[in-house]
């Protein structure tokens, strides 16, 4: 799968948004899919706590490494046994889990490096958003792109429904679960069409979901 042509910003964002999950005063934390280490750098800068990353294109690894304690170059899957069990605090996945093949088999392992009391925070596309979810209804197309919710790498798709079911069902208990990145450019008169306006979450590009899991 090709992320070469990925703007210098794709791998260099602060998730502001996702900082605002982060519990207080962790000890250890991994940011997977750390791109350059921009939001693992500020992870870490905020509560000075060990961190490390797992980073799939070696170029940002290499970048993410001079700013962070451990970094692993390569698909996620292939470093998950070699992570301490009951090590990490907090672990991120910040828009990951849709571009891998079995997301659900990653957080069924990752669930073991859980700290007693760590949680794993993740930010997930909604396929429900409503530029995606009006083209598909309305023009009847499915049309992909270079970012956002129809990035062409990506190989899950997830709603608010299918994150939370998928959670559960590996165990964990979610304690947080919300959209982020509310849009702002849906049409006034939008919001007189009950079908679409019963179903909130289409304003919402992501979703926010913190879990823990207690053995």
């Amino acid at each position: 799968m090709d992320y070469n042509n990925k703007s210098a910003k794709y791998y260099n964002n602060v998730r502001q948004e996702m900082l605002a999950y982060l519990p207080n005063n962790p000890k250890t934390i991994i940011d997977i899919g750390c791109g350059a280490g921009a939001f693992a750098e500020a992870l870490k800068n905020k509560t000075k706590a060990e961190t490390w990353g797992i980073e799939y294109m070696d170029k940002e690894a290499q970048v993410a490494a001079t700013k962070l304690d451990k970094v692993f170059s390569g698909p996620c899957e292939d470093y998950l046994d070699e992570l301490p069990d009951k090590y990490f605090d907090v672990i991120y996945f910040n828009d990951v889990l849709e571009h891998l093949t079995y997301p659900d088999t990653v957080l069924e392992k990752i669930k073991h490096k859980l700290t007693k009391n760590g949680v794993v925070i993740s930010s997930i596309p909604n396929i429900r958003y409503h530029n995606t979810f009006m083209r598909l209804v309305f023009k009847k197309d499915w049309i992909y792109n270079d970012h956002g919710v129809m990035d062409k790498t990506h190989l899950r798709w997830f709603t608010r429904k299918s994150i939370q079911r998928m959670y559960k069902q590996l165990g964990y208990t979610v304690l947080q679960h919300e959209g982020i990145n509310k849009s702002k450019s849906i049409k006034p008169w939008l919001y007189n069409i009950p079908v679409l306006f019963t179903h909130l979450d289409i304003r919402y590009p992501q979703y926010a979901t913190v879990a823990s899991f207690k053995r």
